[in-house]
């Protein structure tokens, strides 16, 4: 009974729509705005680069925490990748919107900094030389996604894992499929963190 009520909490607190909340606060509702996804990067995008540095911190964190909570505070020790993927899935398709959430990148983030942190701290950095170079922050995501999903595989963890994460990897890229296109046909814009030169 404790394990799935773990369980179902993990799915309401990884539900918990910061992106849309914290525009709402602001007076805009992201999903009718920019790419109507109510993640960091269309709060980053539409309502200001502060609110969506905190939408990211707060999408990360309700990842990162459970997963730790799970991870040090109960057993048994498959739960802490349970939790996590429960975080995730209730981000993405998120309880309180009609099961409509965002991409994953950020919950997924904090999840995985709670797994394995040395493999995710690759995959930033990955991140960050490919965003540096184009500005765009779902190629960025994308292939700091495809890293983990190969990377998991060399790394010392247990099978579960493993596939677990290879699966939620290739998940978030296939939600960046709209942005993909966009990719390829050259209409997808551009992120500047300190300002469009």
């Amino acid at each position: 009974m404790t394990i799935a009520l773990a369980l179902i909490a993990a799915y309401l607190i990884g539900g918990i729509p910061f992106g849309f909340l914290i525009g709402k606060a602001r007076g805009i509702d992201v999903r009718t705005v920019g790419s109507k996804n109510i993640g960091a990067t269309n709060v980053f995008r539409t309502v200001g680069k502060k609110w969506g540095l905190i939408a990211f911190a707060c999408d990360f964190l309700k990842g990162l925490l459970p997963t730790l909570g799970a991870k040090y505070l109960v057993p048994p020790e498959w739960l802490p990748l349970a939790v996590g993927i429960m975080c995730v899935a209730g981000h993405m398709l998120t309880p309180y919107m009609k099961f409509k959430g965002g991409k994953g990148v950020a919950t997924a983030f904090g999840m995985l900094v709670a797994l394995v942190p040395g493999l995710v701290g690759i995959a930033f950095l990955v991140f960050c030389v490919f965003f540096g170079f184009s500005h765009f922050i779902s190629l960025g995501s994308c292939m700091a996604a495809l890293f983990l999903a190969v990377g998991v595989w060399f790394v010392p963890v247990d099978l579960a894992t493993r596939i677990a994460i290879t699966v939620i990897a290739l998940f978030v890229v296939f939600k960046h499929r709209s942005n993909i296109v966009r990719l390829v046909k050259g209409t997808e814009n551009k992120i500047y963190l300190f300002g469009k030169p």
